[in-house]
């Protein structure tokens, strides 16, 4: 399986719909053969999100005429105040824009601060909340960065809506809601949490309009100076402030450090499309591994959410995370190239360990990580795959005083051992769960999506892939369709809606099926597939979220 690369165009690179809305026929068909009442959207101009005033917020950008990056920028900052949940301010981000010609990735996670050296934490695990959870948030970073490359609007205007809801109160959705109640236990003792995230002393109420002015002021401020507040600012100097008070480490100087990083793309053939994700430290490669193990099965000669196509996939996942689970890291700190675990040869040898009777425990081979994803498309030919996350909900629970500002717990995912690429250090990125997704045929843009949820987004991407390549599902229904979620070892979670034949067989063949009621654990699909001048956008039904257009 060959890496494709695509280079970055000079900023200001003009955009012309000319050259963008080719003539495309969908290879899918119109049926909704799944029990979910959403239907996709299909207009020029397209959002979609996992939280309605947020969807709402970039088709405003898109009316006003903005670009699809404007939409996503606005819809992004939107996300962190109607579903903070999941993201807010101190999260960080991800990106895949097709400008138009071509490819552009964005790598906008954080560094570890300066002071975390393995003898910091004497040789034990992480915590997953806390300051010493805390890398540099990158969200703010990826805002500044896509605007200034991509934006057309001014860049305040992009702040107007996620202000307006933070400053007069925006109703809770339900979702959200009940995943607010859920985490209070986990957070309510966690500096500033509580004060920012549970004034009345408990989560809001869905439906119940709730206010958080704090964090209209910070955004206010992220607005005017372009980000920078954030990092060299007032707002970084609160973080220092806070992290002093707290017996944490991050300092201001760890914030004025970061920088996001423009990349290419990492890609891989499947079934035709080429598949793009964000190369390490994020673990898109998982996606590509499983997809360039499933290519040597011909998958669609079962039927689909039958054992022996689910089987196949879960085989495939558990091999691909393995390979992760033992590589993947700070690119920087990686012990060989992507390429290597992309390599044909080498993933051939992986889809042959495979039995198609029997589960089996999967260890790396030897080649020679709460989240909210969103998606925009605009008529003039533009997409946008865009994903920010604080990892674990709210994160690692610390909220800075007067700020409202909640920071993201991603130094969680680095590892104690010695040895280990993703071992923890300073100034280092961590195994990074976020990823953005996208297709292209022949070159040219085909879709662009992801699947919120930690570990499930590979395991999303692939079984979205597997259902529309494979077995021609559009996009509503491949988000519709049931999933599993590979936990470990021989542990899998299946969704409600495979039917229970498939169940029934996944156990004869050995794979340990636990029982998980919570559809938070798998994922929450959004997407957009290009047709002839327009779009087909499609939103997952599990969560509050809304594909709108115009």
């Amino acid at each position: 399986m060959a890496i494709e690369r695509h280079a970055s165009a000079a900023p200001g690179t003009e955009r012309h719909a000319s050259a963008t809305l080719a003539k495309v026929t969908a290879p899918f068909d119109w049926t909704f053969p799944y029990a979910w009442p959403r239907k996709p959207v299909l207009a020029e101009n397209v959002v979609c999100t996992s939280q309605p005033l947020a969807a709402q917020a970039g088709l405003r950008m898109l009316a006003e005429g903005g670009s699809a990056v404007d939409a996503a920028i606005a819809t992004a900052i939107a996300l962190t105040v109607v579903e903070p949940v999941s993201n807010g301010i101190g999260s960080d981000a991800f990106a895949i824009v097709w400008d138009g010609r071509q490819l552009h990735g964005l790598n906008a996670s954080g560094r570890s601060p300066a002071a975390w050296t393995p003898e910091y934490f004497g040789g034990n695990a992480i915590p997953l909340v806390g300051w010493n959870a805390v890398t540099v948030p990158g969200a703010v970073s990826a805002w500044s960065e896509l605007h200034a490359k991509f934006g057309k609007l001014p860049f305040e205007t992009l702040f107007e809506p996620a202000i307006h809801y933070a400053h007069n109160g925006f109703l809770v959705s339900p979702i959200v809601a009940g995943q607010w109640a859920a985490q209070i236990p986990l957070f309510e003792k966690q500096p500033g949490f509580a004060a920012a995230f549970m004034p009345a002393g408990r989560a809001p109420k869905p439906g119940e309009l709730f206010r958080l002015t704090e964090q209209a002021a910070s955004l206010e401020m992220i607005a005017a100076t372009n980000g920078e507040a954030f990092y060299r600012g007032e707002l970084a100097a609160r973080l220092e402030a806070h992290s002093l008070a707290s017996a944490g480490v991050m300092r201001a100087s760890d914030l004025a450090a970061h920088r996001a990083d423009w990349v290419d793309t990492i890609a891989a053939g499947y079934r035709g499309y080429t598949v793009h994700e964000i190369p390490p430290n994020g673990h898109g490669i998982v996606a590509l591994i499983a997809l360039g193990i499933l290519e040597h099965f011909d998958i669609a000669s079962f039927p689909v959410d039958s054992a022996d196509s689910v089987h196949l996939q879960i085989e495939a996942v558990k091999l691909a995370f393995a390979d992760a689970e033992a590589y993947v890291a700070d690119i920087e700190h990686m012990p060989l190239r992507p390429e290597e675990l992309l390599d044909t040869e080498y993933l051939r040898q992986r889809a042959a360990l495979i039995d198609h009777r029997r589960a089996k425990p999967a260890s790396a081979g030897t080649p020679g990580g709460g989240t909210v994803y969103l998606t925009a498309a605009d008529a003039a030919g533009m997409m946008v795959s865009m994903i920010q996350s604080n990892y674990m909900g709210f994160g690692s629970g610390v909220v800075v005083p007067g700020t409202g500002i909640s920071l993201q717990n991603r130094g969680a995912n680095f590892v104690a051992a010695e040895g280990h690429p993703n071992r923890v250090g300073p100034a280092k990125r961590p195994y990074h769960t976020i990823i953005p997704g996208f297709v292209t045929k022949d070159g040219a843009p085909v879709m662009s999506f992801g699947v919120m949820g930690g570990t499930m987004q590979p395991q999303g991407h692939t079984q979205v892939m597997v259902r529309i390549a494979d077995y021609g599902q559009n996009p509503q229904a491949a988000c519709d369709g049931p999933r599993f979620r590979w936990v470990q070892g021989l542990q899998v979670a299946c969704e409600r809606g495979f039917p229970v034949a498939t169940l029934d067989e996944l156990r004869r063949r050995g794979h340990d099926l636990v029982a998980v009621d919570d559809y938070n654990q798998f994922g929450s699909c959004q997407a957009i597939w290009r047709l002839d001048g327009g779009y087909c956008a499609a939103s997952d039904p599990r969560r509050d979220g809304q594909a709108a257009g115009i």
